[in-house]
C-alpha cells in the first residue's frame, strides 16, 4: 500500500496514512482534532546503495558524499572532505620583505657563482677540472722544400 500525506486545515497539520490507491483521493481523519483532511501532493526521494555509498534513483550515475552530489568515489579524504567538494588551499601570497630577500639572495649567488668561475673552484671549493687545450699540429717547411708536420 502506499504512503500518502495529508493536511488537516483546523489544526495545520500534515500527517501520513497507508491506505489502498482507491482511497487516495478520499478525505482522511486527522490524527489530533479527528476532523476530515485532504490530501496534498508531496514529492519523495529514494536512494539505492551501491560500491558502498547513496545513489539517487534514477540513477545518473553520480554520487552522495554528506547530501552533496559528486561525480567520483573518494579515494582519499581528510577530515570527511571529499576532493570535489574541498576548497582549495590558498597560498599566501610573499610580503615585500619577502621578495627583496629573495632577491638578494639571487644576487648573492649569482655574485658567488662569478667568483667561483674566476677562481676555477666549485661549490665545496674543490678545484674544477681544467680543460686541456690540444695542441694544433704546426706545418714546418724543411729546407729541402718538403713540407713536415710537427706535434
Amino acid at each position: 500500500m502506499p504512503l500518502y500525506e495529508y493536511y488537516c486545515r483546523h489544526c495545520e497539520g500534515i500527517f501520513e496514512y497507508f491506505r489502498p490507491m482507491r482511497d487516495a483521493s478520499l478525505p482522511a481523519p486527522c490524527p489530533q482534532c479527528h476532523r476530515d483532511a485532504e490530501r496534498i501532493m508531496s514529492s519523495f526521494n529514494a536512494f539505492t546503495m551501491r560500491d558502498g555509498y547513496p545513489r539517487r534513483l534514477p540513477d545518473k550515475g553520480t554520487y552522495w558524499h554528506l547530501e552533496k552530489e559528486v561525480k567520483t568515489l573518494a579515494t582519499r579524504m581528510r577530515h570527511y572532505e571529499h576532493p570535489e567538494l574541498a576548497e582549495p588551499e590558498v597560498k599566501p601570497k610573499p610580503t615585500k620583505g619577502e621578495l627583496e630577500d629573495k632577491a638578494e639572495k639571487e644576487r648573492l649567488e649569482k655574485a658567488d657563482e662569478s667568483y667561483r668561475r674566476k677562481w676555477g673552484i666549485d661549490k665545496q671549493g674543490f678545484p674544477l677540472p681544467i680543460a686541456v687545450k690540444k695542441k694544433e699540429p704546426k706545418t714546418i717547411i724543411t729546407p729541402h722544400g718538403r713540407a713536415e708536420v710537427k706535434d
